[in-house]
This record gives structure tokens, C-alpha cells and sequence, in this order.
């Protein structure tokens, strides 16, 4: 964000250093985030190329897809209950931590109730130890839900950062040596476990919430109350997010959902490495912006134009270099996960197209039309998803890009009503964004086509592609006069202000 909407949402001074800074709070979340990934990317491709098949990465995707289905009542609108609550004081953080542990133990229940049918239906008699291992990791979660929620309340990244990353950390070091210890599918488990249990102890140390004192009835079903009028929505869209997985294991074989996991895995994690950092702040600083009475319309349009103006000519150029990539990464044995990369990463550029598409909804107190229209979005996803897998894995890949397409449609009038953007705003910045991706992606053509054949390129080749792209991406945001070329200029320079003012000590 530029210096501009970082003063309209931050309060006044005497609110606190910390909580005002914005932009501060975006570093540290971008630090969290690419931390993150780095260390998640490195695992998989190290676990996947050397240790686990595509059918044990198949394996355990099928049961961590079945068991975040449930999983959405495990924060069951904590996080959200505690960002707008007025004081988030004591009474209200002892309460939220006993609903939080409460629903621990109801969700670890309903996963290990599922364990065994699912096992049968799949034919697959390790699918109930590797959920039993998930399920005991969700009774350690709770213990950081609660301060990483307060954390986010007062914009106190660095605090989030640092459990984040010691969840990574533990979970990469755990998933590591028992894969190489021959573990297979299980040492994933067990890194959940490892990474929930050193989370919760971070984020106690940082901001203790514990359940002890008395607690009063009324006010714990207040705070259900809260979390009840999300929890569908919550269902609704984990089953959107995570039936692919079943859906293809089911359809198509364990091997096969391990190729489709890995190729969506790959597009949304480049996906939030390039800006899902940034949108933690969002909540938040829209929050402030609504408190204060402003006209969310402008700052949607720049969020919009961030998203598009990064997103876009990411996921276009990871479409171009998707095979390559997959031989670079995972090696031969999952070049079948190329396409359905290519097809995943183009279907991303529909719903970066429509950013918070949840959160301003529950936000302005829109949850029931938020609702409907989610039952929708999900039932569309199966839909195209069954079809497509019916035919192939190829084709249930394809089917992204359908259900994109309708997703889009389906968000974008809704959205336009509740929000208040222009719609010649918005075109103007998918017009210079697709222009910019399009550009973006002539090196990455050229390279596959003319210099290269795509099984032929190595690291060096795709980093001097990569390099060509970066360039060309740099040179056509400031031609074609991208709308977020100013924000991104202001993110740059804030970045880079601590480097400057050492090298030039007498402009500060």
C-alpha cells in the first residue's frame, strides 16, 4: 500500500507506534509468508523428489483434505470474534481460549469418526493412522489461535512471524528425517503434530491465553453465537477447497491425486508467496477504513490492481515454464503434474481477480448473502470438478479454469453493490493487467520455443528466463502506466528506506 492509504487507515498517533505502521505490519507478514514458503517449497520438493512417491503424497493429501473439511470449526470465528471485538480484554480472551479448546476435542472426535469409513471407502488401510496423527494435532492448536488472533489485533506481525516460522521450521525439520527415515506418508503427519506443539508454545510465551478463572455460560454461547453464523460458510468453503483432492483420489487413484496435489499446491503457494503476505493486513486496515466512515470503493480498486498487477504475470509465467519447472523441482517420475501446474495457475488469475471476497462481505455484516452465494460456489466446484475427473486427471485440472470462470461471475456484481468500486476502474486494471502478463511471458515463449524445448532446460536456463521476464514484467508496469505502480513504488522504497538511510545517513 502507498504512504496515502497507510495514513488514511492508521489512527492517530497516540493509538500506538506499532499498531499504525501498515506498511511495517505488511513486512513483517511478507516475511512470514516467503519464510514460510521457502521452507514448505524446499520440503516438498526435497520429500517428493527423494523419499515419497506420487501415491504416498496422494495418500496423505486425501486424508489432510478429509480432515480440514472438519477442521473449519476449530477457530469457529475466534480470530474475527476477537479482531472486532471493542476491548478483547481479559474475561473475553479467557472465554474465546475455552471454546477454542472446547472445539479441539469435538473436531479431533468427528476426524477420528471418519477414519475408518473413509479408510474402507478408499480401500486404503493406512488412511486411519495418518488421520488419527491429525487428529491429535488439532488438540495443540488451539493454544495458538488465541494469542496469534490478539497479535493480528494490534497489527503486531513480528509476533505472528515468529510463531509462524517456528511452526515451519519444526514442521520442514520433523517431515524431513522421517520421511528419510522411511516413514512414508505417516512422517507428514507426525510434522503436523511437531509443528502444532512448537506454534502453541511461541505463541504462549508471546501473548499467554490460558482458559483458567470462572467462566460464564452466557457469554460462552455469545462467542458460539458469533462463530454458529460463520461455521456454514466455513463448511461450505473448506468442501469447495478441499474436495479436488477426494475427489480425484477416489476418481482417478492415489497417484493421480498426488500429481493433482502437487500441481495446485505449487500455483497457491506461488499464489500467496507473490501476495497472500500483503493480505493479512487487509482485514485489519478495511476494518479501520469502515470504522472511520470512508468509502471502501477506492482502496478495493488498488487492491485489486496489486493483486493483478503481481499475480497475474506470475501465474502466466508459471503456466509457460510449468514443465521445466516440474522436472527442475520434483524430477522425471512427476512430469504428469505439468499440465495440471499450467492449468491450476491460470485459473488462479479468476480469483485474485475478486480479492476478499470473504472478508469484506463479513465484515460490513453481509454473512447471509455471503452465504448463499458460497453454497453456490461450492456446488459449481464439484460440479466441474466430478465432470472433469470422470474423464482424467487432465481433465478434472481443466475444470479450474470452468469453475473460475463461473466464480467470477458469480462474485463480481455482489461485490460491486457491497463495495462500491467502479467498474471502469476495475477494467482499466485487468485490461493493464492481462497487457503486462502478456508481456511478461514473451521471454519464457521464446524459450521453450526457440531456445530451448521445455525438457531440455535446466536451472540456468530458467534463470536467465526468469531474469528476461522480471525485466520485461518492470519495464511494462511503468509503460503501460499500471494503476498500482505507485503503490508498488511505495512498498519498494519503504523496503528498502532502512539500506538507504545507512548509505546516505544525513537524509534522514
Amino acid at each position: 500500500m502507498s504512504s496515502h492509504m497507510e495514513q488514511e487507515a492508521r489512527p492517530s498517533a497516540t493509538t500506538g507506534r506499532g499498531e499504525g505502521s501498515v506498511k511495517s505490519a505488511a513486512l513483517w507478514a511478507a516475511g512470514s509468508q516467503y519464510t514460510q514458503f521457502v521452507l514448505q517449497f524446499a520440503t516438498s520438493v526435497i520429500i517428493s523428489r527423494f523419499f515419497l512417491r506420487p501415491d504416498e503424497i496422494g495418500l496423505f493429501s486425501v486424508a489432510l483434505a478429509a480432515a480440514m473439511i472438519l477442521s473449519v470449526i476449530q477457530d469457529f470465528g475466534l480470530t474475527r470474534y476477537l479482531g472486532r471485538h471493542p476491548t478483547a480484554d481479559g474475561e473475553t480472551i479467557r472465554h474465546c481460549t475455552v471454546v477454542a479448546v472446547g472445539f479441539s476435542f469435538v473436531l479431533a472426535t468427528l476426524i477420528l469418526a471418519v477414519a475408518s469409513p473413509l479408510a474402507r471407502f478408499y480401500s486404503e488401510p493406512r488412511l486411519f493412522p495418518i488421520l488419527g496423527l491429525i487428529a491429535a494435532s488439532y488438540l495443540l492448536t488451539p493454544w495458538s489461535i488465541v494469542p496469534v488472533a490478539l497479535l493480528s489485533r494490534k497489527l503486531d506481525f513480528k509476533g505472528t512471524f515468529l510463531v509462524n516460522v517456528a511452526g515451519a521450521v519444526t514442521n520442514s525439520g520433523c517431515a524431513l528425517v522421517l520421511a528419510a527415515s522411511g516413514f512414508s506418508a505417516e512422517s507428514l503427519a507426525w510434522a503436523m503434530i511437531a509443528q502444532a506443539a512448537a506454534r502453541a508454545g511461541v505463541a504462549q510465551f508471546l501473548n499467554p491465553a490460558r482458559p483458567g478463572g470462572p467462566i460464564r455460560l452466557a457469554r460462552a454461547r455469545e462467542i458460539i453465537g458469533f462463530g454458529s453464523g460463520s461455521a456454514l460458510l466455513y463448511l461450505s468453503g473448506g468442501i469447495g477447497m478441499r474436495t479436488p483432492d477426494l475427489v480425484v483420489g477416489r476418481m482417478q487413484g492415489m497417484a493421480a491425486a498426488g500429481l493433482f496435489s502437487r500441481g495446485l499446491a505449487l500455483a497457491s503457494q506461488l499464489h500467496y508467496l507473490v501476495a497472500g503476505a500483503v493480505s493479512a493486513i487487509y482485514y485489519p486496515a478495511f476494518a479501520r477504513l469502515r470504522d472511520e466512515g470512508r468509502d471502501l470503493g477506492p482502496y478495493y480498486e488498488r487492491v485489486v490492481a496489486a493483486h493483478g498487477a503481481i499475480v497475474w504475470p506470475a501465474m502466466a509465467l508459471l503456466a509457460v515454464l510449468s514443465e521445466p519447472i516440474i522436472l527442475l523441482l520434483y524430477g522425471p517420475g512427476w512430469v504428469d503434474a505439468a499440465p495440471l501446474l499450467a492449468f491450476a495457475a491460470l485459473a488462479e488469475c479468476f480469483f485474485v481477480a475478486l480479492p476478499l471476497h470473504m472478508d469484506l462481505p463479513i465484515l460490513l455484516g453481509r454473512l447471509r448473502q455471503l452465504l448463499v452465494l458460497n453454497l453456490a460456489d461450492t456446488a459449481l466446484s464439484v460440479t466441474t470438478l466430478a465432470l472433469g475427473a470422470a474423464i482424467s486427471v487432465e481433465a478434472a485440472a481443466g475444470s479450474r479454469l470452468v469453475y473460475g470462470a463461473g466464480w467470477f461471475c458469480l462474485y463480481a456484481v455482489w461485490l460491486h453493490r457491497l463495495v462500491g468500486f467502479t467498474w471502469k476502474a476495475m477494467l482499466k486494471v485487468y485490461v493493464t493487467s492481462a497487457v503486462i502478463a502478456v508481456a511478461t511471458i514473451v521471454p519464457a515463449v521464446i524459450a521453450v520455443t526457440v531456445w530451448r524445448t521445455p525438457s531440455t532446460m535446466g536451472f540456468l536456463e530458467l534463470a536467465v528466463t526468469g531474469f528476461a521476464s522480471g525485466l520485461t514484467w518492470l519495464a511494462a508496469v511503468i509503460l503501460v502506466r499500471h494503476p498500482a505502480r505507485a503503490d508498488l513504488l511505495g512498498m519498494l522504497l519503504h523496503a528498502t528506506g532502512p539500506i538507504r538511510a545507512r548509505l546516505n545517513p544525513g537524509t534522514g
